[in-house]
């Protein structure tokens, strides 16, 4: 224990230098306080929080803590009172050794903001070490003829205590021949020498016992005693010596164990017993005696134990020669420990933040400190950390970095970092120490839910069932927990007419789009509105999409007959010419589809005839025609059966019903029968209808008759009157029913003709001249080359 303590008495820290950007966060005025060694755990030092001046709960706010270089914790700062108090056992000699006085740097760390505050802890020493003596007994040869006055060396006691508890004085047992003189090194150690008093007789007295007693300056003393045997020896005349009586050599720490260091040796004229020369130590402490060791023959030096520069940088080690006859002679070899970079960088974490919030710029992550215990460039540091990281390193005070986030950090890119914290001496070859702190970046609802697209289209056949789905839309969160929870919603119209919420429902969990009800494609071809997907963070963020609903057509809707009409109580009759030629157009049936594309597409056909190949139906637009030439034999009413079908599936059908009158022309009244099933209870009624209608057709036309004579009659005076000739009117009763003109289809009894053939020309007019209906365009025709009147037809 006693040797150990001696070699801490000569240990050194090696200071590490760095350039300290954030100096100007840290106070100038240093705080000093002192405390006793070996005092009790818990013992008061000082109220912090007063000698900052700052509250108790600031001081605990700002997680204030007390860091000592080497991270050791001496000291405890109570953060509830702000009291600092000792923490652990304080030995003086083991922690500064023989050092005068014994401080201890600590440093004050306040967070948010970051400050430091340096402070020095003095400890005070207590007698607490007695003297001793490394060897329980001294062995000296004195020569018989040693003169009054003579001194000689002998081993010095050690003492832990410093100042007025160190060692202070030397006495010995009382003799008659030797006395005590104490001698001053210089370096601040006293080392007892005896002084003859009176001369020595071999033949008298051979050998003499004396106790040398060591005593410090404490209260009460302490002391230490030690024999010393003094042997008599015959004359010896002559001394050793050594070449020089100062030796230096460099020894790098990483010598083996064992390694020669040097050889010194010393001469002695003397022959015999008093030449022969041995080798020790003098006055070598412990921790020297640990160190090296002597070769007594030859006075090698070997290494005895492994060097660190980091603990004791040089030895002065005093090695004695002795010959046969106890005279003595010493020098001093200075052993310099040359530093290898054999010490990694040390890195010690103060304090740590694992999770940062993603939206936090510059958060403080870590606090820490480097050193290395070698000098030189062996001890200069570089701190850094990966360039591809969104946090910067920043020196502080002294050996202290902080580690912060350079800018608001992004979860849903990256959720979790391993910053490396790389530390790297100057030295050959480089020393590297890494430290890898995990950082998770905490969630914030920063992300709006995304659409998968940004409109969406949906197919819906009409006719559906009630609660059909129809589709799903889907929005993805990139945010985690409630935060990426989606909640989907229907958003208001701006068409006051529709009725959204009547047609469409979505569930709110999953997206999915049902029809409330059947659609109608021919009320409704497409719908059109939005949606919002809604998470559920704090605020709530939000986004929408359009969806297109297209209504997909069914073959739901038959033909539709518009011409002839179907509703009327008598069947709709159409005139033919006997004379017709074959092809000659009876009507065309007009019929429409409320469907649409191809389901509307409608072809006829002629399902019955009275007449079998007398007619036939062009298949696409209805058109029914001649297909021979009429003769006497063919009846004079003709009824037709057509079937109207559109190009759906399964195919939608109308039927009509035509009924076909045979005249000999134009003159011959038209008065259609209709073919109705009649009720013969009804019969007397009927009867006197048709006299009513004959009546009234009767009367109808002498009117028209007198009309058109008066007009003749007034136009025929007209044209005698003029020069260039007249106007000449046919006889006979012009029809107000149909005519064909052209041999291309029929025309509604409600037109106006008027012929005029002129006497100077041979050309004829034949003029539309208006319509009834106001539905109806005006059409002309010319024809020419026509030599006579019955070229339009007439009889």
């Amino acid at each position: 224990m006693g040797t150990r303590r001696m070699m801490i008495l000569q240990k050194r820290q090696v200071l590490v230098f760095f350039v300290l950007l954030g100096l100007s966060r840290a106070s100038t005025e240093s705080l000093h306080y002192s405390v006793t060694e070996e005092t009790e755990i818990g013992t008061f030092v000082a109220n912090l929080a007063k000698d900052l001046g700052l509250g108790v709960a600031e001081l605990s706010s700002r997680e204030a803590r007390v860091v000592s270089d080497d991270n050791k914790k001496r000291l405890h700062l109570n953060l509830l009172t702000g009291d600092m108090l000792v923490s652990e056992r304080l030995d003086r000699e083991e922690l500064c050794g023989s050092s005068q006085p014994c401080v201890l740097p600590f440093q004050v760390v306040l967070e948010n903001p970051l400050q430091f505050y340096r402070a020095e802890l003095h400890v005070r020493d207590i007698n607490d070490h007695s003297p001793t003596f490394l060897d329980k007994e001294i062995s000296i040869k004195i020569p018989e003829s040693a003169t009054i006055g003579a001194t000689f060396l002998i081993e010095n006691a050690q003492d832990l205590d410093v100042g007025s508890n160190g060692l202070q004085d030397y006495t010995i047992s009382p003799n008659s021949h030797f006395y005590v003189k104490i001698h001053d090194s210089g370096d601040g150690r006293m080392y007892p020498e005896l002084v003859l008093d009176r001369a020595l007789d071999h033949e008298e007295e051979s050998e003499l016992r004396l106790t040398l007693t060591a005593l410090d300056g404490g209260s009460p003393p302490r002391s230490g005693t030690t024999s010393v045997l003094i042997k008599v020896m015959d004359i010896n005349d002559n001394t050793p010596e050594f070449a020089q009586s100062f030796y230096e050599v460099q020894v790098p720490e990483d010598t083996p164990i064992g390694s020669s260091i040097i050889a010194i040796t010393a001469t002695d004229l003397d022959i015999g017993n008093y030449g022969k020369i041995s080798y020790s130590f003098l006055h070598a402490s412990e921790g020297i005696r640990k160190t090296f060791k002597i070769n007594p023959t030859s006075a090698e030096v070997n290494l005895r134990s492994l060097l660190d520069f980091e603990v004791i940088q040089s030895y002065s080690v005093n090695i004695q020669a002795t010959d046969g006859g106890g005279l003595s002679a010493k020098c001093t070899l200075l052993v310099k420990v040359l530093d290898i970079n054999d010490n990694a960088p040390e890195v010690t974490i103060s304090s740590i933040t694992k999770t940062v919030p993603e939206n936090a710029s510059e958060t403080l992550v870590a606090l820490f400190s480097v050193r290395d215990q070698d000098s030189g460039d062996n001890g200069r540091i570089l701190c850094s950390i990966q360039d591809d990281l969104p946090f910067i390193l920043k020196p502080t005070f002294k050996n202290f970095f902080t580690l912060l986030s350079e800018k608001a950090l992004d979860r849903e890119s990256r959720s979790e970092y391993n910053i490396t914290i790389t530390v790297t001496d100057m030295g050959t070859p480089r020393l590297t120490t890494q430290h890898t702190i995990t950082v998770k970046v905490s969630e914030i609802n920063d992300k709006a839910p995304a659409f998968t697209q940004s409109s969406y289209t949906l197919f819906v056949q009409e006719n559906n069932s009630p609660a059909l789905h129809i589709g799903t839309i889907s929005a993805t969160d990139s945010d985690s927990g409630s935060n990426a929870h989606i909640t989907y919603s229907l958003l208001p119209t701006h068409d006051p007419q529709l009725d959204l919420a009547s047609l469409i429902s979505i569930n709110a969990d999953n997206g999915q789009l049902f029809a409330l009800r059947a659609l109608d494609y021919e009320a409704l071809k497409t719908l059109e509105f939005r949606v919002s997907a809604t998470d559920q963070g704090s605020p709530a963020l939000s986004s929408q999409a359009l969806v297109h609903v297209q209504v997909l057509d069914a073959n739901d809707n038959a033909p539709f007959v518009l011409y002839p009409l179907q509703n009327a109580s008598a069947p709709f009759t159409e005139l033919l010419p006997r004379a017709a030629e074959p092809g000659y157009l009876v009507t065309k049936v007009v019929a429409v589809d409320r469907d649409s594309g191809q389901k509307a597409w409608m072809s006829f056909q002629l399902l019955k005839a009275t007449e079998p190949g007398l007619f036939s139906v062009w298949a696409h637009n209805g058109e029914v025609r001649t297909s021979r030439l009429l003769s006497e034999r063919d009846a004079p009413k003709h009824r037709l059966l057509l079937l109207v079908k559109d190009n759906g599936d399964p195919q939608g059908s109308a039927s009509v019903t035509l009924h076909v009158l045979l005249v000999d022309g134009f003159s011959q009244p038209y008065l259609p029968l209709p073919e109705v099933a009649r009720d013969p209870t009804q019969d007397d009624d009927d009867l006197l209808t048709l006299y009513l209608v004959i009546a009234l057709a009767s009367v109808s036309s002498l009117f028209l008759l007198s009309v058109l004579l008066f007009v003749g009659i007034r136009l025929c005076r007209r044209a005698q009157a003029a020069s260039l000739g007249g106007c000449s009117v046919p006889v006979g009763h012009f029809p107000r029913h149909l005519v064909d003109v052209s041999g291309a289809g029929t025309l509604s009894q409600s037109y106006q003709y008027e012929v005029c053939l002129t006497g100077v020309s041979d050309t004829k007019d034949f003029q539309f001249l208006k319509s009834v209906s106001p539905n109806h365009e005006v059409v002309n025709f010319m024809e020419e080359n026509s030599t006579s009147v019955n070229g339009f037809g007439y009889n």
